[in-house]
């Protein structure tokens, strides 16, 4: 299990200061959440930029070096808990990026190559891990060549869902365009049962300043602070040119 992040703000700035103050709580957080961490954001010069490293980030020197150098209007973090038998390795340590398209997964889901016969030989040989969550991105990419990011999202989701068992489909999707976020979980897998029903909350809050998604554990309740959860099987869309702050409900079949 993992935990998710991602800012949109209406022009680029220091990671350090655009997420000032879910900073400390998302760090946090890896000491559970202690199996590496990695971010992806869009650089002043127009280039996809990823960075990631295995060791926890509270314990790392790298990761509050990069939100204090990485400046950027638009951007995704993770930290991950390894499922169970998945070496921490850079090569599963998230987000997964394929040119200019970063991904993040929180959930698991089983078997790994669940939906393997969906991606395609192409893709499929471009997979660089062994992790169920590279998998899901592949699939996502596969659908992207013919589907806007929203569908892409949710119909890969819904495809894990017909051919996997799985406890959460989290993910956030970073493209030039927008940040996206797609919420799914399993109410009745044993780890929604034993973290119970909060855990794969996903909530949002934006203002003039910025639009923020995180999991839960991250920021305040949405009661305390104007935070929205962002309901299960819809997509959530921050448009990097104005801000705005839409959700999706994809028709799946």
């Amino acid at each position: 299990m993992c935990r998710l992040l991602g800012v949109v703000t209406p022009a680029p700035i220091r990671l350090a200061d655009s997420l000032a103050d879910l900073v400390e709580p998302f760090t946090g957080l890896s000491r559970e959440h202690r199996d590496g961490w990695g971010i992806a954001a869009w650089r002043t010069d127009g280039e996809l930029a990823v960075a990631k490293e295995v060791l926890a980030a509270h314990a790392s020197e790298a990761f509050p070096k990069a939100l204090a150098e990485t400046v950027t209007d638009a951007a995704l973090l993770h930290i991950r808990m390894a499922s169970p038998g998945l070496p921490t390795e850079p090569r599963n340590t998230h987000p997964f990026s394929a040119g200019a398209i970063a991904f993040a997964h929180n959930g698991w889901f089983t078997p790994v190559d669940a939906v393997d016969a969906l991606i395609g030989p192409e893709l499929l040989a471009a997979a660089r891990g062994d992790t169920d969550s590279e998998r899901y991105f592949l699939r996502v990419l596969a659908r992207l060549r013919t589907e806007d990011p929203v569908d892409a999202l949710a119909r890969a989701a819904a495809d894990i869902r017909a051919h996997a068992g799985f406890a959460s489909l989290n993910c956030l999707l970073l493209t030039p365009q927008a940040l996206y976020a797609y919420a799914d979980e399993d109410p009745d897998s044993e780890v929604s049962r034993r973290r119970g029903p909060d855990f794969f909350r996903l909530r949002y809050q934006a203002d003039a300043e910025r639009a923020v998604v995180a999991s839960s554990g991250i920021g305040p309740q949405p009661e305390q602070a104007g935070w929205s959860v962002l309901p299960y099987r819809q997509v959530l869309e921050i448009r990097r040119a104005d801000l705005r702050v839409s959700t999706h409900r994809v028709q799946t079949g």
